[in-house]
């Protein structure tokens, strides 16, 4: 009896190494990086959440708990790059398309303002593979690689943005060299399909470096010969308004009233340059022919943007009402992206100009509509939220945030409507409108109207009946 105990017990130990082994291999597969580059990161106890590589090294931006810096969709990911490529040398980039609505990568100056933005569409797939934002194009193909290569230099002049380039592709991203050499591209992803991690379940794109000699580097060697520690070189209002610059804002503001820049009913205003930004506190005149969309921190070239200031002074709540475009419908994994009126867009509520967080974000598809197409939004304080603001009652609730701008006043946010790659044939995006002061007149019934209420008062003004589930009557 004591040999066969002993016998057992040899049995069952060895039984349990080899499980330990098993599970270690299988442990070790599951962390096994999947990018080139990654390997590096993996020792590293990183505090923030989501997949980087040393390439792209400084991400994910988005909403909390993620990197919430220079106004991130609530329902995307931004991962930026900062190298230089060598003397002679060339750099491509090796991907595979997201499962997602959107991706692009844009070059950027030491300003943060965008230089050039190659869309998803714009990419052509390697031989063999599918583009999966093209149109009627299968949005589940297997094989989706594609090649993009970095190039040092501005972009054609005159190239247009910020509406759909039917029929273009592009291969190269210019990315001009600033400071000492330095270099900046940032890569998105909107909205990815459910279930799909932070890169839309196809990784990160991996950089390759052929250098003047013809050899070819990856991984690390090639975040090295890219100089990828090197310190940001960029201007510190890159990112967000100086606190000393935003104070002022306030205060002249505040000598053309104590709400101003908030108006009630709510004025809104187009991003154009940084000058233009300022001119909402200021009232300044800026240059209304330059190129839109540059004002912002790290804008995104192929989204066009209004945007009000938000004063809990003038009302507690704002309700805000509009016709919604269509869009394609992606998050459950459609086969194909029908064709629309925008890409995407949503609603942001923002803390102010020099501190850049997002509070939170309603993109297209969790947006309720009526039966005409229009939409209810209600901005509020988390105790101001009235009770029939919720998506059940056909209502989509955004927050305030407690300390108002996160710079000295509570009760200021930013509220900001984006509007996506507008098609040719929709005249009524954000990408359509003429002039400042003509955004109701071009917008239409697409113009987000809005108005400040009380909670009790939206309460009354909208009831809401939910019927009940059948088991709640017994």
């Amino acid at each position: 009896m004591e040999l066969r105990i002993k016998r057992w017990g040899r049995r069952a130990l060895t039984l349990l190494i080899a499980l330990a082994i098993a599970a270690t291999a299988a442990w070790y597969g599951f962390l096994k990086p999947k990018t080139p580059g990654q390997s590096w990161l993996m020792a590293v106890d990183d505090p923030i959440p989501g997949p980087r590589t040393c390439f792209w090294l400084r991400g994910p931006a988005g909403a909390d708990p993620y990197i919430n810096i220079a106004y991130p969709d609530a329902a995307t990911f931004y991962w930026a790059a900062v190298f230089t490529i060598p003397e002679g040398a060339k750099l491509r980039l090796e991907g595979n398309f997201p499962h997602s609505r959107y991706m692009s990568l844009i070059s950027y100056d030491e300003k943060g303002q965008p230089v050039e933005s190659v869309a998803d569409y714009l990419i052509k797939p390697d031989e063999g593979a599918t583009n999966p934002f093209l149109p009627d194009a299968d949005r589940s193909a297997a094989k989706r690689s594609y090649r993009l290569e970095i190039v040092d230099g501005l972009q054609p002049e005159g190239q247009p943005t910020g509406m759909n380039l039917v029929g273009q592709t592009r291969d190269t991203l210019h990315a001009p060299k600033y400071g000492t050499g330095q270099q900046a591209i940032l890569y998105r992803i909107y909205a990815n399909d459910r279930g799909r991690d932070e890169t839309g379940g196809a990784g990160m794109p991996v950089p390759v470096v052929t250098t003047k000699e013809g050899k070819e580097l990856r991984g690390l060697e090639a975040c090295e010969a890219l100089n990828f520690r090197q310190p940001l070189q960029i201007d510190i209002a890159a990112m967000a308004v100086p606190m000393d610059k935003y104070q002022q804002l306030l205060k002249a503001a505040a000598a053309i009233s104590p709400f101003h820049p908030a108006t009630n009913p709510p004025t809104w205003h187009q991003q154009y340059d940084r000058d233009a930004l300022y001119a909402i506190y200021t009232g300044a005149p800026f240059n209304i022919d330059g190129r839109k969309s540059t004002g912002g921190f790290y804008p995104n070239l192929d989204n066009q943007y209004i945007r009000t200031i938000v004063n809990r002074k003038l009302g507690k709540i704002l309700v805000v009402r509009g016709k919604a475009p269509t869009t394609p419908k992606t998050l459950d994994g459609q086969a194909k992206a029908e064709p629309a009126d925008l890409r995407y867009w949503s609603f942001c509520s923002n803390q102010g100009f020099a501190n850049t967080r997002v509070n939170g974000c309603v993109h297209d598809e969790n947006v309720p509509v009526n039966k005409d197409g229009v939409y209810t939004i209600v901005l509020s304080r988390k105790e101001d939220r009235p009770r029939n603001a919720r998506t059940e009652c056909g209502v989509a609730w955004l927050p305030m945030a407690d300390d108002g701008d996160g710079s000295g006043d509570a009760d200021v946010t930013v509220f900001q409507l984006r509007h996506m790659l507008g098609a040719g044939e929709f005249k009524h995006a954000v990408q359509g409108v003429s002039a400042p002061g003509a955004e109701e007149q071009d917008m239409g019934e697409y113009f987000p109207k809005a108005r400040y209420m009380s909670p009790s008062a939206f309460e009354t003004a909208l009831p809401c009946l939910i019927r009940k589930p059948i088991w709640q009557f017994w």
